[in-house]
């Protein structure tokens, strides 16, 4: 079975870092695990590693998208399984857990259908119809047309959607890294970096890509603030308060789905033996015997 490490935990924790540190040790290649590194243009307030941090490591599914382009978690679950067959030593690294988790484990995901334009009530209510002949057992929120359709293509491409898997199957040996960190100290960083990343030309940033590609994706924390900022909505002050309450409400999250969903190996992001204690398992896992 083939072997895969993955560092994760919140944003700001250090798993840049660590990561690299990681991979020239071990002559390991990093497979990006972020949702929002992916697209080109993102790069400042999406704390994208540079070409100089990454110290000549090879990364892959990163910066490759255009802002403008659609990409599901079932593309990059199909991307992620295409690199992990190319690459004898990949690591995974970002805290984007669903993605991980579909590129890790067994689960069958389908392309996700567009809302058609004229679908009407009485549509719906054949595709239900349908859905309850073929798939009696699935559990389907009626009020949700989204839903409805996707699980009708589901069943007239031969997938029957409560049959999918929902067992907690890794499809690979793993060693995953959660980096803890003092909540606190959590909130520093986040501050700090928020104000390196202004420094840096963050407002720019949002005002280039709302200018080039309207129909980007501003639904990602702090460049949903930075634009109502742009917009009059906020003032530079109450975006950047809303940008680090957001991101420490975020991290939060991560914590607890990353604890209860993967079971990782828990390491303080603080502590002065980490990288002796990383590499160590690291090396262990390795060297270990499947």
């Amino acid at each position: 079975m083939k072997k895969i490490i993955a560092i994760t935990g919140p944003t700001a924790s250090g798993k840049t870092s660590l990561s690299i540190k990681i991979a020239k040790k071990f002559n390991l290649e990093i497979i990006n695990c972020d949702s929002t590194q992916i697209y080109q243009q993102y790069n400042i307030g999406t704390a994208k590693i540079t070409k100089e941090e990454m110290e000549g490591v090879k990364h892959h599914l990163l910066d490759f998208l255009p802002p403008e382009e659609k990409y599901s978690i079932y593309h990059f679950q199909k991307s992620a399984r295409a690199k992990i067959k190319d690459i004898n030593n990949p690591l995974f690294v970002g805290g984007s857990g669903l993605y991980l988790k579909a590129a890790l484990f067994d689960y069958e995901l389908t392309p996700k259908p567009l809302m058609p334009q004229n679908v009407c009530e009485q549509d719906l209510q054949k595709m239900l119809a349908i859905i309850k002949e073929k798939d009696p057992q699935l559990v389907l929120d009626t009020k949700n047309p989204l839903r409805i359709i996707s699980s009708y293509y589901d069943i007239v491409s031969g997938h029957l959607r409560s049959q999918k898997t929902k067992k907690n199957v890794p499809l690979y040996s793993l060693l995953i890294f959660y980096l803890d960190i003092d909540r606190k100290e959590l909130k520093n960083r986040v501050v700090l970096r928020l104000e390196k990343m202004l420094n840096e030309g963050f407002v720019e940033e949002v005002k280039d890509i709302q200018t080039n590609f309207p129909q980007a994706n501003f639904n990602i924390i702090g460049y949903r603030e930075i634009k109502d900022f742009l917009e009059g909505k906020y003032s530079i002050t109450e975006a950047k308060n809303k940008i680090c309450q957001k991101t420490m409400q975020y991290a939060k999250r991560q914590k607890t789905w990353f604890k209860n969903q993967l079971q990782p190996v828990v390491v303080d992001a603080l502590s002065p033996s980490l990288e002796k204690k990383v590499f160590q398992l690291v090396f262990d896992f390795l060297h270990k015997r499947s």
